[in-house]
């Protein structure tokens, strides 16, 4: 289980980082695309949607429109504060930003019609307990939405190369924690919650896509 310490380490490294990473690019913008329009497909316009480690709030103001209402967090309350700014400019009123750590919160009861994590599981250390709450806060029938960083799907050398860097640049305060996850133990972790798996993709177009695109169903 992640200690405070980390968890205060992660969200001061996010802190830091969150108007720069505000200004950055997608790198693979037709497979962001892909992603967000296979997320759509599993939305109603009557749902209640959360997601949590919404960063800056770019996907959660994509998804905003579809649904009725949208409840959104992350650990960093600089990057809940400009995606506020940014739901203020663009007159979002059904979407809503929080500080919160998902492996923490008490979620209410089968509240939310959807869950969703985008680019997240692989920075959360303790993911049963972040996935046991979303099993608990989603009706049944409901679907949990992810896409998330496999950096054990990378080629053996990009693996050598990953183990080695991370680590330095975790003592050097230049990179959050990470989790070497396999496509294969997500799944698992997943299917351990309580979940069924319902779909599994990769969207990415440039190279080899380490980020599996899954959506888990809780049974009804």
């Amino acid at each position: 289980m992640r200690s405070g310490t980390t968890k205060s380490r992660d969200a001061r490294f996010w802190n830091r980082t969150a108007r720069k990473y505000a200004g950055s690019k997608i790198a693979d913008p037709d497979g962001y695309e892909r992603s967000l329009a296979r997320c759509r497909a599993y939305l109603r316009a009557t749902d209640r949607l959360f997601e949590f480690g919404c960063g800056t709030g770019t996907t959660a103001l994509r998804l905003a429109p579809h649904v009725a209402e949208l409840v959104a967090t992350d650990i960093s309350a600089e990057m809940i504060a400009i995606a506020r700014e940014r739901a203020a400019a663009q007159g979002c009123t059904n979407a809503t930003f929080q500080t919160a750590d998902p492996a923490a919160m008490e979620p209410p009861d089968a509240g939310f019609d959807a869950v969703a994590g985008f680019n997240v599981l692989h920075l959360v250390a303790d993911r049963a307990a972040v996935l046991r709450n979303l099993y608990r806060m989603l009706k049944p029938g409901g679907h949990f939405i992810s896409k998330t960083v496999c950096l054990g799907d990378a080629g053996w050398p990009a693996r050598l190369a990953f183990r080695a860097l991370i680590p330095a640049m975790q003592l050097a305060g230049k990179a959050p924690s990470v989790a070497f996850l396999g496509g294969g133990q997500l799944e698992r972790e997943i299917a351990a919650a309580g979940f069924e798996i319902a779909e599994r993709d990769r969207h990415g177009s440039k190279g080899r896509d380490m980020r599996p695109f899954l959506v888990a169903r809780k049974p009804r």
